[in-house]
C-alpha cells in the first residue's frame, strides 16, 4: 500500500545500487569506533566527494514531474485536498542509524523549515538530492549553532551525522531562537566592527510546536551492514 501512495513524483529504480552501499562502507571507515580522534580533513573531504555523487536514483528514488506535484513532498497526496496539498509535515527517512553514524533523508514540502538547531561535537554532512534551500549559520565564540532554514522547492536532503544524537553522551538536538544583535546590546561593545547586523543573540527553547515531522520508508537499495 505504502508503494502505491507514490504518485508521479517518484518511481523506483535499481540503478547504481552499489552507490549508497560505498557511501555506507566509507561512513563505517571513517567513523569507526576505534579511531581515537575526529576524522582528518582528508578523510571528511574524501566522503563529502563520495556523497557528492549521490542522486535520487541512488536512493530508490527518480524525480520526474516536480512542477505537477509541487507541495507534496516525498508523498502524493489527494490533489483535490488544499489543505493536504500545502500544510505537509516534513518526513524523516532512515537508512541506517547506529551509534557511530546516522545516514537519513528529509523531504521538505514546499518553504518547511527546520528550527534552528545545533549538532553537538558531531560532523555533520549534507547533500541536496534535489530542489533547492537556503541554509544559515551562526559561529559564536565558542560552539556552532547551525540553522537550516527557508527550505524552497520541495527538497530532499541526504544527511550524514557522525557520531549520531545521543542523549546519554551529551549529543542532544537543542532548539533555538535568535535575536537581533541589537535587541540585547544595552551599550555593550561586545561587537564593534560596524557589522553589528551578522550577529545575534540566541536563547534556548523547547521543541517548536510547529514542528511536525512523520517516518518515511527507505525504497532504495540494501545495504549490507
Amino acid at each position: 500500500m505504502f508503494a502505491q501512495r507514490i504518485r508521479g513524483l517518484f518511481t523506483m529504480t535499481k540503478k547504481s545500487p552499489c552507490s549508497i552501499q560505498a557511501l555506507y562502507d566509507l561512513c563505517k571507515q571513517t567513523f569507526a569506533p576505534s579511531a581515537t580522534s575526529s576524522p582528518s580533513s582528508q578523510a571528511i573531504h574524501k566522503l563529502y566527494s563520495l556523497l557528492d555523487t549521490i542522486g535520487p536514483e541512488d536512493v530508490g528514488l527518480k524525480d520526474e514531474s516536480l512542477d505537477d506535484e509541487r507541495g507534496h513532498g516525498l508523498f502524493g497526496l489527494n490533489v483535490f485536498n488544499r489543505v493536504d496539498r500545502w500544510a505537509q509535515p516534513i518526513t524523516y527517512v532512515d537508512i541506517h542509524e547506529g551509534q557511530n553514524f546516522t545516514m537519513c533523508m528529509f523531504c521538505f514540502p514546499t518553504s518547511a523549515v527546520i528550527p534552528l538547531h545545533d549538532h553537538p561535537g558531531m560532523t555533520v554532512l549534507s547533500k541536496v538530492l534535489y530542489g533547492s534551500l537556503h541554509v544559515k549559520a551562526y559561529d559564536w565564540v565558542e560552539p556552532a549553532c547551525i540553522r537550516k532554514s527557508e527550505r524552497v522547492g520541495h527538497p530532499t536532503v541526504l544527511d550524514i551525522l557522525a557520531p549520531s544524537y545521543l542523549e546519554a553522551a551529551g549529543r542532544r538536538c537543542t532548539y533555538y531562537h535568535d535575536y537581533p544583535y541589537s535587541s540585547f546590546a544595552n551599550g555593550d561593545e561586545i561587537v564593534g566592527n560596524g557589522k553589528e547586523q551578522d550577529y545575534a543573540w540566541l536563547a534556548v527553547v523547547d521543541t517548536p510546536e510547529d514542528l511536525y515531522m512523520r517516518p518515511g520508508s527507505y525504497m532504495g537499495p540494501d545495504i549490507q551492514r
